[in-house]
């Protein structure tokens, strides 16, 4: 046998018998799609608005706009408050 073989050998050896490691990859489902959020979005520039809640972010609110970039509202705005409150009224009458 080769001596200079011997080393690498030896490593996979240790590497595939070794312990496995426990930890899990963070998965891209768990991410949040808006990490940061705007404030100031010209409503008449929003073409569609998409409203997301998963279990590991917060309520997250994605505005379209009319040139197609995608931007995070920041669901505290009051106009984005009163849109809410108008549309939950109009799905109970």
């Amino acid at each position: 046998m080769d001596f200079k073989l011997l080393p690498l050998m030896l490593l996979l050896a240790v590497v595939t018998h070794g312990p496995t490691c426990t930890a899990k990859p963070i998965s891209l489902v768990e991410r949040c799609w808006c990490r940061s959020t705007i404030n100031t979005v010209p409503q008449r520039s929003i073409k569609e608005l998409k409203f997301l809640h998963t279990p590991n972010c917060p309520f997250q609110v994605i505005a379209k706009l009319k040139s197609n970039r995608e931007v995070c509202i920041n669901p505290e705005t009051k106009w984005l408050q009163q849109y809410l409150k108008n549309a939950i009224n109009n799905q109970v009458n």
